[in-house]
Parts: C-alpha cells; structure tokens; sequence
C-alpha cells in the first residue's frame, strides 16, 4: 500500500486508528463511496451481516454489474480465441456511464452472437462439403474398381451370359448369387457412404457383421489427413466406407449403426457423369463458402480489436461499479429511508480528507443535505495499518507472513529492512557471488514499469515482487565478501598488501608458525595470506563461529529490550518488572558474558579456552582457572553472574502471577464501591466486572510456567541456532571453492580447446546452478528462520490483523 496523507511514514508503531460513523443522504451515497474509494483509507463494517445477499438493497444493481461482467468475460473469451489481447489500461477513464455502457455491451453482444453462429453455420456446412468430397473421391474408386471387375468377368464370361449383361457390373459385389429352380434371380443391392472415426472403424465393422449376420459387403478406405468433424469442431482421423446391403430392415438396422458409432453418411450416386458434375459443384461451393468465412472472421476480427481497445476501461468501471455497490449494502438504511448509516475503521490522519470526500460528493450530487462524520468510541482492537512504500512493502511482507502486528505493537519491519539483509550476506558473503546478484536485480529494476503492468509466473512475480529485498541483500553480500576476501572463492589484495610473509618456502604447506609478520595489519577484512594454506579452514572456523555468537547475542539482547519498549508504551510495568529485567540479566549473564570473553580475547590474543571457561562456570564455579584467566577477578564476576541467572528464573516465574491476582483483586474490590453516574458507565462496569471474574489464578501461572522455561531453554538453544550462520558461510565458502579448483582450474590444466571450454561451461553452470541459486534459497530461509524464531518471539506477538480499506487501487491490483 502505497503511502497516504502528509503525515511522517513511522515503520515502528503502526498508525493510530478510530472507529468512525458516517451518516450520508441516500442521493449523494454513490458518488460519497466512490471517492472514498479513490481515497482508500477506511475499511467499512457490514452492517447488514444478519441478510441474505438477495436481501440486502443494491442485490439488483450487483445482479446488474455481474451480467456486466459476464458480457465482458465473453467477449474476452473470444478475444482469446482469435488471438488477440485487450490493450493495456490507460489512465484515462470510460467517456461513457453505467447506462449507456450497458446498452453498448448489449448491441456489442448481440452483434458478436451473430458473427459468432454464422461463422459456426458455415463452418460447419464448410466441414461437411469437405467430408463430403473425401466421400466422392473415396467411395467413387470403389465403384470404379468394382466396374472394371464387372467388365474382366464379363468378357471372360463369354455368350454363356450374355442376356445378363447389362447387369454384370453388380454381380462383382455379391459374395453370393442364388438360383432359383427355374431361372438366375439377380439381386439389386442398396448401399450407403460416409466417414466413422478410425479408432471406432473396427468396433463398427464387428458391430454390422453382428446385427445383419453378416449379409453386408463393408468398404473402407484410410484417408491420410485429420478432418474436421462438424458436430464436434474437433481434428479427426476418419475413413470412408461404403457398406452393401439388401433389404429395407437390414438399411433401418444400418442406419442406427451408424448413428451410435458418430458415423457421418453423404449420398453418392452410381452414374459416373453425376459424380463427376457433383463434384466440380462442391469445389465450387467450397470455395464460395471459404471466401465467406475468410470474410466473417475479418468483420470479426475488426469487432474484437475495437471491443480491446476499450475492454480494460469497461471491465474496471464494472468492476468499481461492483464494488461499490457491494460496500452500499454493508451500510444501514435510517428508518427515515433518506440516508445511509456506514461505520468503519479509518486513521486519525485521514479524518480531513474523509470529510473533504463527503463534502464534495454533497457538491457534486447537488444534494440538499451533507454528509456526517463522526468518531465512536469502542472497546475494540482495531487493525493494524503501515503505511509503506515499494521499497519496505516487501520487507513487511516478511514480517505479516509470521503474523500481523497487534495494534500499535513494535514493528520487527524497521530492523528487518537491515538486519535480514545483513545476516543472509554473512552466510553468503562473496562479492563475486554478490555482483551476479546485483546485476540480475538491477535488471528487475530497468524494467520495473515494464514488469509492474504485465503478468508474469509465479515464481517470476515472487521475485520481482522482492526485488529491493535481493537488492539489499546483493549489496550487503559485497559487503561481507569484502570482509571475507572472497570473490568466487579467491581473495585479493585489494586495500593493501598482506601483512605476512612466508618464513621459508614450505610454509604454504605449514602452519600458520610459518608466516612472519613484515607489514602493518591488513586494514580491512581479512587478510588474503589466510586463503589456500593449511591453516585456513582452522581460522575462519574460529573466526565466524565467534563471529555468530556476538551476531546473535546482539539481536537476541535488541528483541528483548523492544519488549521494554512495548511494556512501556502500553503501560504494563509487571511485564517491564518482571519480564524484561530478569530475562535481559538471564541472557546477559551467560551469553553476554560469553560475548564480552570473545571479544577480550580477540583483543588480547589470549590462549584461553572458552569451552572451559563456560563449562567449568557452572560444574566448578570456585575452581582456579589458571591458564584459561582472561583478566583479574574473573572467578568472582562468574560467580556473581552465575546467581543473578539462577536468580532471575523464579523472578520470571513467581511474582507476575500474583502481581496480577492483587490487581485483580484491586479492581473488584474498588469497582464495588464505584460511583455510577450514567447508564453508559455502567453497562461498562459490568462488561469490565463479567471479564475479570474469567480471570484463573492457575491458568495464568501455568502460562507463567511455559513462558519461562522457554525463555529459559530458548536462550540456549537460540543462541546455538546462530551458529547456522557460521555453518553455511563455511559451506558456501568451501562449496566456491571446490568449484574453482576441482573444475575450472582443472580443466584450464588441460592444453586442449574443447576442454577448456566445457570447464568453463560446468563451472557456469555450477556457480549459477548451486552458489546463486540454491545456496541463495537456502540463505535466504535460514535468515527468515533467524528473525521469525530467535528474533522476534522476544517481544512481537503478532495476533492482530491487517487494515483492509475500500480502495480501487487495491482492487485494480487484484483483477490483475
């Protein structure tokens, strides 16, 4: 949601809402909802939530908009089938009304149906001229094959036969002649043409055998191109047949035959000059029907292209139109019946562009009475309303997919924007890596007007739609590769030469015992000499395995005083008292102090185990630490931090329950004297007094219960949890490196062309495939892991929900 009014954006607490009563005259209604959907800053409460839709006022006008809307939905359809896309939507609105819009998309409707059945009749009557002509052409070589049989069989025959032959061209066609006892009884045979599916031609002909008993003679000829089946409108593989019969009851049987199995027949005449003359009559009729519908699908085409130029216009001032009706019968109707009654939740910034709205659409109506705006109190939680830009949006995306800030609750989004960022950059920290990155979201930022009017797949629109958080996070990844020295795996000397020196050639092989100090420290990140030797994986092990632990404790101690601030805005002293001070001396005492060794050792370069310091803190607290001493009065500070962490769990634990019992107990007892004063005070005090009597002692102390042993058991393994930054900085690191090495080195080894060339390509497609995406993906859920587990179950409790207004913005974005 882009930002509103000319207040400062605050990301921290979400902004201050009222519940508000709008009272409008029922002539100026319309237009007083439609700019306030153009202004989209109320969220409006179904008054009417007990009717029916069919119940409600404007269920004809939203019946109306919906035949609307499904005109439109047609036509669509239909542009989708001619191959042609409704034009972007331009700034400008329709020049027409919903009136006249709608007696428009009704002639265009009609006009439409109209080209659409007379293109379907004639393509139809175009699709059987052409079966048709299979059917001559096919069935005419039967009859032609049959004759020149006839006219062998005659001329071998002789004069034995010769009274019968002017019959002879049947007699091929009967597989059977019977004689009478006193003459030869020539049967005359009837017959039938057409086409049936390929994959039903030979149930077809079992099913013919079967029903006649095999007094049939079947023809069939494969005709190599799919036709179009005129019922369907569907490509299929069909053949012609021609089936021989005697008989008006075996033709009765045929012809049902037929019709189960979707077999086509056209007629055929046995005269040879009659073939001929029908067919040069279908060619001619095919080529005046092809003309004809080469010239409807053009006036259609016309049609379509001049309904696309419009249909985004149409279809968003159906949609508003829709829209707004449906937030007219969310409103009530004044017994008087002159106006509507609308309630809503709205920002006390808002309140003057509210009113200005409401003022003008009086204007504008020319209505004699103005709208009412007023403000109601309420018990209620109201929503909870950020104003965002494109560039935060995303990250409070992150932040509502855990759960929406409760009203006015500290927002986790305004150290997102940084810290999910940063900690995705140290697990992935490469600048090489971070470079591809940044290149890629560069792009999405080159076409952004481009992309954000166009649809694109899902996974394309989910990265488009995080584009400023890959932005973030390429940048901070060049960043900590820096500190890293890492590109693609090899470091540089890019702020200085390297403080060290090898002592002797083989100290590459060696340890870091090898190096000599010859130069002042490398002043940035870390120094280039570490990368390739034996020692390496030992350094930067340590080196980011502390590194996470001071990265985690910082975050884990900033989740934990944002819920000081949250107590302290809401006026909860027992969750300051109580909550707050003991957990922040718990995670202090033990991690803090583990952060504060770490860095003492760094500073030092002390030989101090901390894994001994921290274990035998706690299995030998009075023991000396002898060598593992990292400065003086060390054992007493362990001591002291050793009983205030043991101390502060029964502080978690013990005083909040009872705390909130006395002031329970408090309230009852002072409510029992109250003085009331009106009846409104009152209906609050029993709402107050039926709410409290729910309050259980043993609930709230079980509750206590958990909440401690998390916290307590949270700050260990959260704090472990961290270490997945280390972990996979270390994969990536490692992974990079193998890469480079096993792949692209070796192959350049090798003096031939072709191999060089395929290491180069693998490498690629190594780096793409696994480093930049992958291991991005990974990165990126284990950073969102970060911040929804170990950051933010400090203080966000996220059980509130999201202000949805009336806004054609909103909408538009919906449609799309």
């Amino acid at each position: 949601m882009s930002e509103n009014g000319g207040t400062s954006m605050d990301l921290l607490r979400s902004e201050a809402m009222q519940l508000s009563q709008l009272i409008i005259p029922i002539d100026s209604a319309h237009l007083a909802i439609t700019y306030l959907g153009h202004l989209g800053l109320i969220q409006f409460n179904d008054l009417n939530a007990g009717k029916s839709p069919f119940q409600r006022t404007y269920a004809t006008q939203i019946k109306r908009c919906g035949e609307l809307g499904r005109k439109l939905r047609y036509f669509k359809v239909q542009m989708s089938e001619a191959g042609l896309e409704p034009l972007a939507r331009s700034g400008t609105g329709s020049d027409l009304n919903v009136d006249d819009l709608e007696v428009k998309l009704g002639e265009l409707e009609g006009e439409l149906t109209e080209f659409v059945a007379n293109g379907e009749k004639l393509q139809r009557s175009y699709n059987e001229l052409v079966e048709y002509q299979l059917v001559l052409q096919k069935a005419g070589e039967f009859f032609h094959s049959a004759l020149r049989k006839a006219t062998v069989q005659q001329r071998e025959s002789g004069s034995g036969h010769g009274g019968e032959s002017s019959e002879a061209p049947e007699a091929p066609l009967l597989e059977e002649q019977e004689l009478n006892s006193d003459q030869y009884k020539q049967v005359k045979l009837g017959f039938l043409t057409g086409l049936v599916p390929k994959g039903k031609s030979m149930a077809f002909e079992k099913m013919l055998f079967r029903v006649t008993r095999g007094n049939v003679l079947l023809r069939q000829s494969f005709v190599e191109q799919p036709v179009v089946d005129p019922a369907s409108g569907e490509k299929v593989i069909k053949n012609v047949f021609a089936v021989f019969f005697s008989g008006e009851r075996v033709k009765s049987k045929i012809l049902k035959i037929c019709d189960a199995f979707g077999a086509n027949r056209y007629p055929f005449s046995e005269d040879i000059g009659k073939e001929a003359q029908m067919m040069t009559e279908v060619s001619a009729r095919l080529s005046e029907l092809k003309i004809t519908i080469d010239a409807g699908i053009s006036q259609r085409k016309n049609l379509l292209h001049n309904i696309g130029q419009k249909y985004e216009q149409w279809n968003l001032m159906v949609t508003r139109e829709k829209s707004i009706y449906h937030i007219l019968n969310m409103l009530s109707i004044d017994v008087t019946k002159k106006c509507l009654v609308a309630e809503g939740w709205s920002p006390v910034f808002a309140t003057p562009q509210i009113q200005e709205a409401l003022q003008r659409a009086t204007t504008d109506s020319s209505s004699q009475v103005g709208g009412i705006f007023q403000v109601l109190q309420t018990k209620e939680s109201p929503p909870t309303y950020f104003r965002t830009n494109k560039f935060t949006s995303s990250f409070q995306d992150i932040v509502d997919a855990y759960g929406v800030a409760k009203y006015q609750e500290a927002n986790p989004g305004v150290f997102t924007i940084i810290t999910f960022p940063f900690l995705f950059a140290v697990m992935f920290g490469d600048w090489g890596h971070g470079i591809c990155i940044l290149l890629a979201t560069s792009f999405l930022l080159i076409m952004e007007r481009k992309f954000s009017n166009k649809k694109l797949g899902d996974i394309m629109e989910m990265t488009f739609g995080g584009r400023y958080v890959i932005l973030m996070m390429a940048l901070f990844s060049i960043y900590t590769g820096f500190i890293y020295n890492e590109f693609f795996s090899r470091p540089f000397e890019l702020f200085s030469s390297s403080a060290y020196n090898c002592r002797d050639p083989s100290c590459r092989d060696a340890t870091s015992v090898g190096l000599i100090k010859v130069h002042n420290t490398y002043p940035f990140g870390v120094d280039p000499v570490w990368h390739g030797t034996r020692s390496e994986l030992p350094f930067l092990n340590s080196l980011k395995m502390k590194m996470s632990i001071l990265l985690g404790v910082a975050q884990m101690n900033l989740g934990i005083v944002m819920s000081f601030f949250n107590a302290n805005f809401f006026r909860n002293g027992i969750n300051i008292w109580c909550q707050f001070v003991p957990q922040i001396i718990f995670l202090n005492s033990l991690f803090g102090y583990l952060s504060i060794l770490i860095i003492i050792k760094w500073i030092t370069g002390s030989k101090a185990d901390l894994y001994h310091v921290m274990i035998y803190m706690f299995l030998g607290p009075t023991d000396d630490l002898e060598e593992n001493q990292l400065f003086s009065g060390q054992k007493v500070i362990q001591l002291l931090l050793l009983v205030l962490a043991f101390g502060s769990v029964p502080w978690m634990l013990l005083p909040k329950p009872f705390l909130l019992k006395s002031q329970h107990n408090n309230r009852q007892h002072g409510q029992s004297y109250a003085t009331l004063t009106d009846e409104s005070l009152q209906s609050e005090i029993n709402h107050d007094s039926h709410a409290q009597e729910e309050f259980m002692f043993s609930e709230v102390f079980v509750h206590q219960l958990i909440h401690t042993i998390e916290f307590v058991l949270g700050a260990v393994s959260n704090t472990a949890s961290y270490l997945r930054l280390w972990a996979l900085s270390l994969a990536h690191s490692e992974l990079s490196s193998v890469f480079y090495e096993k792949v692209l080195v070796l192959a350049w080894g090798y003096n031939n062309v072709i191999i060089r060339i395929v290491g180069v390509f693998v490498f690629i497609c190594a780096t793409v495939g696994v480093l930049l995406v992958m291991e991005t993906l990974s990165a990126f859920l284990h950073a969102l892991r970060l911040h929804w587990v170990e950051f933010q179950n400090k203080f966000y409790e996220g059980d509130g929900y999201k202000f949805n207004p009336f806004s054609f913005t909103l909408i538009a974005n919906e449609e799309e």
